[in-house]
């Protein structure tokens, strides 16, 4: 403790870490700097910097990194068609190496010891969190004071609060929530029961497909190298392109799962996600891939696919791995650019059509009406593939003799 002198805090202007920047301030005797990240949520964060001072922070950063994380995090993630275990689009986990970056850079401004984070001992974020700073600035310490202090309750924060008059909202919260652009997680309450349906209240991005329009919308997206660029024909920036599908998306009720998975530390959780713009992007990207990409190719990075979420998810964004299966992921889009034209409709996505100058797809091959293939070609060609199993046909037929 005698070796910290200034912490570097990730401060949202909650509870938990407005309890944790007093709590800094009194057990490390240290100045807390407060960094708080407008990563597109849906929270103002007029005030935020404010009640950081009131509270005793020696300065307040609100940094806007919506498309630093749109350009330099999102749609790298998409690049690579990440998807943990099959359903998750990894909304919290792709933004926890950004915040890292923004608390090792003001700290390295400020000349800190320390960052520190408000992620609980039972979850992903704070494997994420202290990885990415040891992979970015290994000298600096990590501080979380979930691992270290004694308040293990929301009636304990509650009273500290009180206490230092660190004024909080009387609304009492229902649920464990993380929002950015991309996307909204509830956790807790009744969801802590898999067997438990949702509460009609654990609905922030997407409107219940019931209440969803009775008239499907139609969405163009331009995409450039594996990048979308454009949304019904107009050129939109990274940060944008997200909101704009985002609001398109969840008006139609797309993007909402609920699941329960595998986290890193060894449990299992159940979430409700919300990720409209995410699930959107998703399918059209993978649609246009269809008449771009080779299909060796494609099937080559769907297994690296995994390996690259299961990175993203466990935190190892920085790490040697996926920074060499970002480069494959990088190289096998050079060719995905195009157009793809999609149905919305009561949750569903249905792509219509899709155009791209690099499109693989020949008519004069694929059609029924003659073309320059040769039907007879095929015959050699089912031959020599039939070779092998031919040959394992003979050996199984002797040893039923």
């Amino acid at each position: 403790m005698q070796d910290i002198k200034k912490v570097v805090l990730a401060y949202s202007g909650g509870l938990d870490t407005s309890v944790i920047l007093k709590w800094l301030i009194e057990t490390y005797k240290c100045e807390v700097i407060a960094v708080t990240a407008n990563l597109g949520q849906p929270e103002d964060l007029s005030g935020v910097e404010e009640k950081a001072l009131k509270t005793g922070a020696s300065k307040a950063y609100v940094l806007d990194l919506r498309e630093e994380m749109a350009k330099d995090f999102v749609f790298p993630m998409m690049r690579g068609a990440a998807i943990y275990e099959g359903r998750y689009l990894l909304g919290t986990s792709i933004a926890r190496p950004l915040i890292a970056k923004a608390l090792v850079d003001i700290a390295r401004k400020e000349g800190a010891d320390a960052i520190s984070h408000g992620a609980t001992g039972k979850g992903n974020d704070q494997v994420r969190f202290e990885l990415a700073a040891a992979a970015l600035a290994p000298e600096i310490k990590v501080i979380a004071p979930w691992r270290e202090w004694e308040l293990m309750s929301r009636t304990a924060l509650t009273a500290f609060a009180e206490k230092h008059g660190i004024p909080i909202s009387s609304a009492a919260k229902r649920y464990s929530m993380d929002a950015n652009m991309l996307h909204t997680s509830f956790e807790g309450s009744e969801l802590e029961n898999p067997g438990s349906e949702p509460h009609e209240s654990c609905h922030e991005r997407c409107v219940p497909v019931e209440l969803a329009p009775d008239t499907p919308e139609i969405v163009s997206v331009d995409f450039e190298r594996g990048n979308p660029v454009a949304v019904n024909g107009k050129a939109l920036s990274p940060a944008t392109i997200i909101s704009t599908l985002a609001e398109i998306a969840g008006r139609n009720g797309i993007g909402r799962d609920d699941m329960v998975e595998n986290r890193f530390v060894g449990m299992k959780c159940r979430g409700v996600y919300e990720n409209p713009a995410g699930t959107l992007l998703y399918k059209l990207h993978r649609d246009l891939e269809g008449i771009c990409l080779d299909r060796e190719l494609l099937g080559i990075r769907d297994m690296l696919a995994v390996r690259y979420a299961q990175c993203v998810y466990n935190g190892f964004w920085y790490s040697p791995e996926r920074e060499a299966m970002q480069a494959f992921m990088d190289k096998s889009q050079e060719t995905v650019t195009g157009t793809v034209r999609a149905k919305l409709y009561k949750g569903g996505v249905w792509p219509l059509a899709r155009t791209s100058p690099n499109s693989l797809f020949s008519e004069d091959l694929a059609t029924f009406e003659g073309g320059d293939y040769d039907h007879k070609d095929a015959a050699g060609f089912i031959r020599l593939n039939s070779l092998r199993l031919r040959l394992h046909a003979a050996v199984k037929s002797k040893l039923k003799d």
